[in-house]
């Protein structure tokens, strides 16, 4: 093995490594979240959620990086890739589940705010609307909008 040999499978070990380490503490935070959603706590997740969004964009930006250039790994020892790829299936297991908790959260947020709605609209006193043809509506003419980009 020649030096840069030598250079590159560490270099690319060192690449691995961070990448398996992000990996699994992005696995770590999104489970923890998980778990808050699941106990109908989600406002526990609010405080680090800055946080969370930054180790998402940085590795959604290294994976890309690795993606468009799997040469970058290739020279890293096996174990260390293996290490990588059982880090990444576990991390999609636990993305699944933290996407099916946080839709899971927003049903019921939704659910909430349309019942909050019709029991205020019940409260109100009927608008009377008047339609093309001059007779009063039977319907309420009142709006309401959800905002549906949770």
């Amino acid at each position: 093995m020649t030096h840069t040999d030598t250079a590159d499978a560490e270099l690319a070990g060192a690449r691995v490594r961070q990448l398996t380490s992000l990996t699994e503490r992005l696995s770590e935070r999104l489970s923890d979240e998980t778990a808050a959603f699941e106990a109908r706590r989600p406002q526990d997740v609010a405080a680090g959620l800055a946080e969370t969004q930054e180790m998402a964009n940085l590795y959604r930006r290294d994976t890309a990086h690795v993606k468009a250039n799997p040469a970058l790994l290739s020279a890293a020892p096996l174990a260390e890739r293996k290490a990588l790829i059982d880090a990444t299936r576990l991390f999609e297991q636990v993305l699944a589940a933290h996407g099916r908790a946080v839709e899971a959260a927003r049903v019921i947020s939704e659910g909430l705010l349309r019942a909050i709605a019709e029991e205020a609209a019940r409260a109100r006193p009927s608008g009377a609307a008047y339609g093309a043809g001059g007779a009063a509506s039977t319907s309420d003419g009142r709006a309401f909008a959800l905002n549906r980009t949770a």
